[in-house]
C-alpha cells in the first residue's frame, strides 16, 4: 500500500466520519421516537439534501476527507455484515450468546439495556456481488470535483465485528465452519471483494472503524477473559488472529487504495465510553503487524493513556491524534491541544521515524470519535459540532501551515 504524506489521505485536519444527523432526517426515519412517516421516496430525498449540506460544510470548514456524515445508516458500521450471504441480521438476539464482558455487551447491561439487534452467521459466508456502501460513495461522487474523489472517505465495519462480541464455538454454526480460520478465510473474502467494488467506482480512501482491538487494552475485558473457561485462545493469541483477518482482508488492495483502522473506545446513549486502557499492551503488533496506512486513535481524554506508545510507530505509516472530545460540548483550548500534538511528535521521533520534525510529517489531528456513531448522537449541538471541527482546522493550520 502506498505510504505518500498528505497530499493523499491522510490529512493534517481530519474527522471520523459519523457527523450529528439534522432534526428533519432524525423524524423522517422514526428516530427522534416518532414514527415513520416518509415513503422511502421521500426519505432518499431528505438523506441527499441532508447529504449535500453536510458535505458543503465539511468543506467550508477546511476538510479535504469528506463524508456522507454516516447519513444513510442508523448506526457506524452500515449494512455490510447483513448483506453477506451466510450472515443474517436477527432483532432481541439471547444475551447468552454474547460474552458478557465484551466492553459494549457489558455497558449495555449495565445500563439495563439488551442487545437491540446483531448479525449471526448461519451458512458460508460470501460477498453477494453487489456492495451496500458503493451507492453512498457514488452519491458523494457528485457533490465533489472529479479530481477529489480519491479524497472520500467510506468507512466501514471491523472484520472481526460479529466474532468478538460472541461467547467462544456461538460466532457460527459448527456445521458451517469447523475452525476460526475457516470462518476468517471467508471473512476475509468478503473484504476483498467489497474493496475491490469500491476501488473500481473511484474509492481510494478506507476507514475501517473497530472498538474490538481497543478492547484488548482494556484490563477489566482481560479480567474477564480470564475467567472465561471456554476460551481457547489467550488475548494475545485472539489479537494475532485479527491481525491475520486484517492482512488477508487487505491483502490484495492496490497501491494507491489508503486504509485506516480507528480504535474506537465506543460511544453509547449519553456520550459514554465502552472500554479504557493505554495502546501499550498492543502498542508493537498494532503499529508493526497490522498492515493498514494510518492509525485513528483516541486521545481525548486519559482513559486512552499516554503518548509512548507512538514510538514503536513505523517510519512509513501515520497516526491521527484525536485530542478533541466528540462526546460533550465544552472546548479544549488550542494551544494545550497544539502542545499535546508536539509532545506526541517528541514521542514517536524517539522510535524509527527518527526525529521530531519527521514524526510530524507522520501526524494530523481530529476529533476522538464520530459525533453519531448512533443515529441519536451524543450530547453535543450542531453549533458545537461545527465549532470543534474549525478548531481541527485550525490546530492543523497553525502547526502544519498552507498543508491540508
Amino acid at each position: 500500500m502506498s505510504t505518500k504524506l498528505h497530499r493523499n489521505p491522510p490529512f493534517r485536519a481530519e474527522h471520523l466520519g459519523s457527523l450529528l444527523r439534522p432534526k428533519d432526517l432524525l423524524a423522517a426515519r422514526g428516530e427522534e421516537g416518532e414514527e415513520k412517516k416518509k415513503s422511502a421516496e421521500e426519505l432518499r430525498k431528505i438523506e441527499d439534501d441532508a447529504i449535500e449540506d453536510i458535505v458543503e460544510k465539511q468543506i467550508q470548514w477546511g476538510f479535504r476527507a469528506v463524508s456522507d456524515g454516516e447519513y444513510r445508516r442508523h448506526m457506524f458500521w452500515g449494512s455490510f455484515w447483513p448483506a453477506l450471504d451466510g450472515m443474517e441480521e436477527i432483532y432481541q438476539p439471547p444475551l447468552e450468546i454474547f460474552r458478557s464482558y465484551a466492553p459494549d455487551i457489558a455497558a449495555f447491561t449495565e445500563a439495563g439495556v439488551l442487545p437491540g439487534e446483531s448479525v449471526i452467521c448461519t451458512g458460508k459466508i460470501k460477498h453477494a456481488g453487489e456492495s451496500t456502501y458503493v451507492g453512498q460513495f457514488e452519491y458523494l461522487k457528485t457533490l465533489v470535483p472529479e479530481e477529489r474523489w480519491g479524497e472520500i472517505k467510506m468507512t466501514i465495519a471491523a472484520p472481526n465485528w460479529y466474532h468478538f462480541r460472541y461467547k467462544q464455538g456461538k460466532a457460527y454454526p459448527k456445521d458451517v465452519y469447523s475452525s476460526d480460520a475457516e470462518y476468517f478465510k471467508d471473512v476475509a473474502r468478503a473484504y476483498q471483494v467489497e474493496f475491490d467494488i469500491l476501488y473500481k467506482a473511484g474509492c481510494r480512501n478506507i476507514q475501517i472503524d473497530d472498538p474490538n482491538l481497543a478492547y484488548f487494552c482494556s484490563e477489566k475485558m482481560l479480567d474477564g477473559w480470564r475467567e472465561d473457561k471456554d476460551n481457547i485462545y489467550t488475548p494475545d493469541e485472539l489479537l494475532d488472529a485479527y491481525i491475520d483477518l486484517y492482512n488477508d482482508c487487505v491483502s490484495k488492495m492496490p497501491e494507491d487504495m489508503h486504509v485506516g483502522v480507528h480504535l474506537c473506545r465506543g460511544n453509547f446513549v449519553g456520550s459514554r465510553h465502552f472500554s479504557e486502557g493505554g495502546y501499550d499492551r498492543i502498542a508493537v503488533k498494532l503499529f508493526q503487524h497490522l498492515n493498514v496506512n494510518t492509525y485513528y486513535l483516541e486521545y481525548d481524554t486519559p482513559r486512552a493513556g499516554g503518548f509512548e506508545p507512538l514510538k514503536e510507530l513505523p517510519k512509513n505509516k501515520n497516526v491521527i491524534l484525536g485530542v478533541i472530545t466528540s462526546k460533550f460540548p465544552e472546548m479544549e483550548n488550542k494551544d494545550e491541544m497544539k502542545n499535546r500534538v508536539y509532545q506526541a511528535a517528541e514521542i514517536v521521533g524517539q522510535g524509527e521515524v527518527g526525529s521530531k520534525e519527521e514524526a510530524l510529517k507522520r501526524l494530523g489531528v481530529s476529533p476522538q470519535c464520530g459525533f453519531a456513531s448512533h443515529a441519536v448522537g451524543n450530547l453535543v449541538g450542531h453549533d458545537d459540532m461545527a465549532k470543534k471541527l474549525q478548531l481541527v482546522r485550525q490546530i492543523a493550520d497553525e502547526i502544519w501551515p498552507g498543508e491540508p
